[in-house]
Parts: structure tokens; sequence; C-alpha cells
């Protein structure tokens, strides 16, 4: 089954990075495993940035679920461009998204992928709705 990325989401974070020899397996391509390693790099980055990094004494972000389709082989030497992008709040979750196309075919996705992320109150562990500010930060202008 594909997910379809939605085309109403909001662009918050970009990363380039370069396929690492070990990323590859015996087939001489990225193993799958990798790219969710990409994705979860691309949102933990932001997620610091934006100032969202778990708190393990008070809330945070929580990934839910994720998957990951892929279209196009990536291999060492290539050099990625990763879009993440957010969207869909809701009480207590929001969506993220990315794409990875090589530098090298801007425009050409090569794999897509994305995960939700549940706003949880870490010492009681239960779900919390999502603070004003993450919910401005992930809605997508109309």
């Amino acid at each position: 089954m594909r997910i379809e990325i939605p085309e109403c989401k909001k662009l918050v974070h970009e990363m380039r990075f370069q396929v690492r020899w070990g990323d590859m397996d015996a087939m001489g391509h990225v193993n799958n495993a990798m790219y969710f390693r990409y994705l979860e790099t691309a949102r933990i980055d932001w997620m610091h940035a934006a100032g969202m990094a778990p708190a393990p004494q008070g809330q945070g972000p929580v990934i839910v679920n994720a998957f990951c389709n892929f279209y196009q082989q990536l291999a060492y030497p290539d050099e990625v461009l990763l879009k993440m992008y957010v969207s869909d709040p809701g009480r207590t979750t929001f969506e993220t998204w990315g794409t990875m196309e090589r530098l090298s075919a801007p425009g050409v996705v090569c794999a897509a992928g994305g995960g939700t992320v549940i706003w949880v109150d870490f010492p009681r562990q239960k779900a919390v709705e999502l603070p004003g500010w993450v919910r401005e930060m992930v809605s997508v202008p109309a």
C-alpha cells in the first residue's frame, strides 16, 4: 500500500547529506532501513531547531507510526536533498512528511515518507493537547 504525500503541506526544514558506503546493502543500493534513518534525522534536527526536543520530565513529541515509499534507488556516492513538511494538526497529533531527491536530479523524488507525531506528557505517559505554539508552527496557511 502506498501512502501519498498531500498537496497541502508546509515546508519546515531541508537538509543535504552524502550517502555513505555503509548505507548500502548487498544489492548495491541504500538499505530500506536507512531511508527511515534519514527521515528521522531530518525530523529530529527540525524539532531541536524549533524548540520541540523531548523533555523527559515534561512534554514532547513521540512518533506513533512511520512509512516510506520507494520510487528510485539511492546509492553511494549520491548526494541527497531531504525536504521535510508538516500538516494536519489534530487535538494531540500532527503529520510529518519527507521527500528525498538526488542533487544531480532536482525535482525527481526517489523516496517519500512520513510519520504521525503525538504530543505526550512523559511523566504521565499520556497524550495531551498540542501546545498552541506547536499547533501554529505545524498549521498550513490557508
